[in-house]
Parts: C-alpha cells; sequence; structure tokens
C-alpha cells in the first residue's frame, strides 16, 4: 500500500510538472520505476499505459483553457504514434541487462536537455503567429515518438523545446498542444509493448496509482501553466532526473567505478544542479523585475504627456 501511495504522488507531481512545462511525466515516473527495479520494457509500457488516462485528461484541460493549436496536434502526433510503437518494439526486443542502461542514458541525456535548456537558454518571442510546417513538425513527431517509447519518456523533453526554439507559437499553446497529441503516441506505444510483452511484468495496480495522481493533477497543471515559472521548474525537475540515473549508470556494468569516485561524482552533479537552480531562481527574478520598470516607465510616460 505504501509503494501504491507513493507511486500515486508521483504521478501527481509529474503531471504537475509535464502539464505546466510539456514535458517530463514519462522521464519523472520511468525513472522511478527503474530505481526501484522494474524490467525496463515493463517500466515503459507501465508509464505508458497510465498517460493513456492523463494525456487525455490533460488535453480535455489544456483544450478548456485555450491551451490547444489542433493542426499542430495532427501533425505532429500521427508521426509521434508511429515512432512510438517502433520504439516500444525495439525496446521490448533488448535483453534487460542491455536495456536497462541503455533507457537510464537515454533519460540521463533527456534530463541534461532538460536542465540546459531551461537553466540557460530563454524563449524566442519575435517569430509569433508563422505557420509550423507539417516538414517540420512531422520528423520531430517520429523522432520524438521512438524516443518516447525507448526511454520510457521524452515526447515532451523533444518535441517542446524544439517548438518552443522556433518562436512560432507561444508557450502556452506548445505545451498544450504537446500534451494533447501525446495521447496518441501513448496509445500506440502501448499497444506496441502489448503485443511485444503481453502483460509480462505490467503491475495494473501501479498504472492506477500513477494514473489516479495523474487525473488529479492534470486540471491543476493547465491552470498553473500560465503562472508558474517555467525556468524554474525545469531546472529543478531535469536536475532530478539527472541525479537518478547517474546513480544507475554509475552502478551498472558498464562503469567500472569504484565507491569514492561514484560519491566524488555525485557531489559534482548535486552541486551543478544546486547551482543551476539558484541560477534560474536569480534569472528569473531578474526578468521578472525588469518586466515590472518597464511596465512603470510607461506609465509614467503615458502619465506626462496623455496626448
Amino acid at each position: 500500500m505504501r509503494k501504491l501511495v507513493l507511486l500515486a504522488l508521483v504521478g501527481l507531481g509529474a503531471q504537475l510538472v509535464d502539464g505546466s512545462l510539456g514535458m517530463a511525466y514519462g522521464v519523472t515516473s520511468t525513472t522511478l520505476l527503474l530505481a526501484i527495479g522494474t524490467n525496463p520494457a515493463a517500466a515503459s509500457a507501465t508509464v505508458h499505459l497510465a498517460e493513456i488516462g492523463t494525456t487525455l485528461a490533460s488535453g480535455a484541460s489544456h483544450w478548456k483553457f485555450g491551451n490547444v493549436n489542433w493542426g499542430v496536434v495532427a501533425k505532429i502526433g500521427i508521426p509521434g504514434a508511429v515512432g512510438a510503437f517502433a520504439g516500444a518494439t525495439f525496446l521490448s526486443s533488448l535483453d534487460t541487462s542491455v536495456a536497462a542502461p541503455v533507457m537510464s542514458l537515454v533519460l540521463l541525456a533527456l534530463g541534461l536537455y532538460v536542465l540546459v535548456r531551461f537553466t540557460v537558454r530563454g524563449l524566442r518571442t519575435d517569430r509569433l503567429g508563422h505557420p509550423l510546417r507539417k516538414r517540420f513538425l512531422a520528423p520531430l513527431g517520429l523522432f520524438a515518438g521512438f524516443v518516447d517509447a525507448t526511454g520510457g519518456g521524452g515526447w515532451g523533453p523533444v518535441g517542446t523545446p524544439a517548438i518552443l526554439a522556433s518562436g512560432r507559437l507561444e508557450p502556452r499553446k506548445v505545451i498544450g498542444s504537446i500534451d494533447t497529441s501525446e495521447f496518441l503516441v501513448s496509445v500506440a506505444a502501448s499497444l506496441g509493448f502489448l503485443l511485444a510483452l503481453g502483460s509480462q511484468g505490467i503491475n495494473l495496480g501501479w498504472v492506477l496509482a500513477l494514473l489516479a495522481g495523474g487525473l488529479v493533477a492534470a486540471p491543476i497543471a493547465a491552470w498553473l501553466v500560465r503562472h508558474i515559472p517555467p525556468r524554474v521548474l525545469g531546472s529543478a525537475v531535469g536536475g532530478i532526473i539527472v541525479i537518478t540515473n547517474s546513480r544507475t549508470l554509475l552502478r551498472s556494468d558498464w562503469v567500472d567505478a569504484s565507491a569514492g569516485t561514484r560519491w566524488l561524482a555525485y557531489a559534482v552533479v548535486y552541486g551543478v544542479w544546486a547551482a543551476a537552480v539558484a541560477w534560474s531562481v536569480r534569472q528569473h527574478r531578474a526578468e521578472r523585475d525588469l518586466t515590472a520598470h518597464r511596465a512603470a516607465d510607461t506609465e509614467r510616460a503615458l502619465a506626462a504627456d496623455p496626448a
């Protein structure tokens, strides 16, 4: 029972982050399942089965708050489903001893990407309103879907920053569209895993626990997307993913590291994470203060010259 409650809380927290950032439900949940010893393919299958419900609820909530561009959903979601099915089939064919470090390596890379993306880079807004073309969205969806299934997450970390970087769609609609299209990816990945694995290693109780937490968080996250500072949350979540999967890799047969070396690596990773979060908080405050100063200057100028 304690494990089910923990999984429900993880599902709630992961969905709050995912619905606010457009990423990290899968990588966060899969990382936890791997940490408690779940088979990599079964972990990804469990998360994707839960995501069928959470992404449906999240998409409906984002649609209600006007955060969805349906053209983007169709252009990226259908290729994403194809890539996810292929990725699920590929992961299911790998030996467990190989799949575990492979998945941790993929999750580590995604975590690093999220950490760096939200700590260092800002968002472009100079190209808002320009159309997103199918020749850009289709390959992106295919690749993101494959990574999502093989890594137990990755649809958001690959798709969201790529569309944000284009500067053609406002951030809340990028997040809402990615979360909504992920329903198609989750269904396709789940079908791939079920056809390849059957129900082997999939714990229905864990699926329902993750789903319950995600369903509670979905409408809250859709509302929070307009208020929460993405830069700070992205740095925090990216760091957690990097730390957890660094630990898995350092303990794997791939890395012959002594206990002292591992602890030194942990200290470095924790130090970088703390510095990244502190920097993100500082930059968020600076951007907020700059915006406030500009607004105040505009008000003073209008007051001085109302004409």
